[in-house]
């Protein structure tokens, strides 16, 4: 890797599509599942749809760290996608309020693990200077996915029904582990899985390295479980069609797609804290947009600004914990960066949830709180940096 200039080598292209497939793949079943809930009965549940999802995901990155440094990281993507492809399968076949949400709270291994792996693999393969503007091209792709899915897959359920969309979902996971067939391993010293593994200690957990982009994520993420959970509903509201319930998050994902590029390189050149603190900045005013939005167009204003401050702050954060983690705890690092984001996504769509409690007029109270934490994120970057420093790194290592 230190010999390597570009970070464009068949691997890390192949990577990328794997990453476009596999979000597209979990997100394309989004902006159904509301509808399909409330269907079975549980309408009051909305908020667990994101939240059971995130908190499995969240349980598992301790396994998926360890596991990516120890068995390889392929082996932690390929289970990530099988989880998705199994489970796709299973949400037509169970038609209960509570066989839904067992569904929810498994599929959310999938991103436990294959997010894990693909970003370490990554990390493994391109320059160090180029960290922050490698992770820019692969959230691209990543954002990719997530913003076709929710475009195509309620046109999917409007065209041929519920299961087909579901069974779509399933192909796509599957597609995304089958084009990494033939890749070779990056981890060095690799170990034969055996169920030892699986006993996780404290220190398997938790990488204090890791401390402060973490808690910068956790806050900074809430905004983006309330963004999943609440915007179909507001779109419909404001007058857009069911087949058109994704459109807030497909406006989303392109407008971060060129800044996510920007922000990687920005970050290589300038340190990752300075963007950092105009990406907290810009998350609390798009969170005061979505607040106030009354019009399809202010909607889809805020779409926009939401992309951009998150694809300033998303591949800008990744980078900045690569940096922080040791080679050979790599997986670790960036499994303690992927529970913080999971508590916070997950979070974000309980309670925003519970302060919408399908109430429209409610919205606004959750996304005013959403700009609170994401402000307060922005503190910690001026004020709390070196007292996460102080706590954890000189402490613990």
């Amino acid at each position: 890797m230190a010999e390597q200039k570009t970070i464009f080598s068949l691997q890390f292209v192949l990577l990328c599509l794997s990453s476009f497939l596999f979000f597209s793949s979990f997100n394309m079943i989004v902006p159904d599942l509301y509808d399909y809930l409330t269907s079975l009965g549980g309408g009051e549940l909305k908020g667990l749809v994101i939240s059971l999802f995130t908190v499995t995901a969240g349980l598992s990155r301790p396994f998926s760290g360890k596991l990516s440094d120890t068995v390889g990281r392929i082996p932690v993507m390929i289970f990530g996608a099988g989880v998705c492809f199994i489970v796709g399968f299973l949400y037509p076949m169970l038609g209960t309020v509570w066989a839904f949400l067992l569904l929810r709270f498994l599929h959310g291994f999938s991103t436990g693990f294959k997010p894990t792996g693909t970003s370490a693999y990554i990390a493994d393969i391109v320059p160090i200077h180029r960290r922050g503007e490698a992770m820019g091209y692969s959230g691209l792709f990543g954002s990719l996915g997530m913003a076709a899915g929710p475009s195509f897959g309620p046109k999917i359920t409007e065209w041929f029904g519920l299961d087909v969309m579901f069974y779509t979902s399933s192909t796509l996971a599957l597609l995304s582990v089958l084009i990494l067939i033939g890749m070779k391993e990056t981890l060095q010293e690799k170990q034969r899985f055996s169920w030892k593994l699986l006993k996780i200690n404290k220190s398997d957990i938790f990488e204090p390295r890791v401390f402060n982009p973490s808690v910068l994520f956790l806050l900074t993420s809430f905004s983006f479980g309330a963004a999943l959970t609440l915007t179909p509903d507001l779109t419909v509201d404001l007058g857009f069609d069911g087949g058109e319930k994704g459109i807030f998050f497909t406006i989303f994902v392109f407008a971060s797609l060129l800044i996510r590029i920007l922000a990687g390189k920005a970050s290589d050149k300038y340190g990752r804290v300075i963007v950092l603190k105009w990406a907290a900045i810009a998350i609390v005013i798009s969170d005061l947009l979505i607040a106030f939005s009354h019009s399809q167009t202010m909607l889809m204003i805020s779409a926009v600004s939401f992309g951009v401050a998150v694809g300033l702050n998303t591949p800008t954060i990744y980078a900045w914990t690569i940096d922080l983690s040791h080679d050979k705890a790599r997986g670790k690092g960036l499994a303690t960066m992927y529970i913080a984001l999971e508590i916070g996504i997950g979070l974000g769509a309980l309670i925003s949830g519970f302060i919408y409690s399908n109430e429209i007029e409610n919205i606004r109270n959750a996304f005013l709180t959403c700009a609170a934490l994401a402000f307060l994120g922005f503190l910690f970057l001026i004020f709390g940096l070196n007292w996460g420093s102080k706590l954890f790194t000189i402490r613990d290592l």
